[in-house]
């Protein structure tokens, strides 16, 4: 990877490092390496460093979004179930003042009632759900569009 790359950080909350095990009839059978797989293939294909984290603890994933503010071109971010539930993880999207694309496996509209109310779509430039693992390479996609066209 080059130091000229623009770097994006593609961050996971809860539960994601299950993917493949829990309920792949909703998330379907695309496990967490392979998705880390298919972000860094798609980021260099389109001259982007990708920097794949997963965490359980709410804490982290906020230190990671705040470490993007300096660190990162852009996020693509799956929060998970701390979609619903994080002022938290809010506030530090709004702080790392960084372009971030909302990102969920599954359709959260066409689930359980609480999985439509998302505390990151206000503060993101975009969102993507229920395309599975290619929502992450829409995202990219969309993230190298923004930054060419600065």
């Amino acid at each position: 990877m080059s130091d000229t790359q623009p770097q994006i950080f593609v961050l996971n909350g809860p539960n994601l490092n299950m993917l493949g095990k829990r309920e792949p009839e909703i998330y379907g059978s695309t496990t967490l390496p392979d998705l880390k797989a298919l972000c860094e293939r798609e980021g260099a294909t389109l001259g982007l460093g990708s920097d794949f984290r997963q965490t359980n603890h709410e804490g982290e994933l906020i230190a990671w979004i705040q470490e993007a503010r300096n660190g990162a071109a852009g996020i693509v971010l799956n929060a998970g179930a701390l979609t619903h539930t994080s002022i938290g993880v809010y506030d530090a999207r709004l702080a790392a003042e960084t372009p971030t694309i909302e990102v969920h496996l599954s359709n959260v509209y066409a689930r359980e009632e609480f999985r439509s109310k998302s505390y990151i779509s206000p503060a993101a430039v975009g969102v993507l759900c229920g395309f599975g693992a290619d929502g992450y390479v829409f995202a990219l996609k969309a993230l190298s569009d923004r930054l060419e066209s600065r």
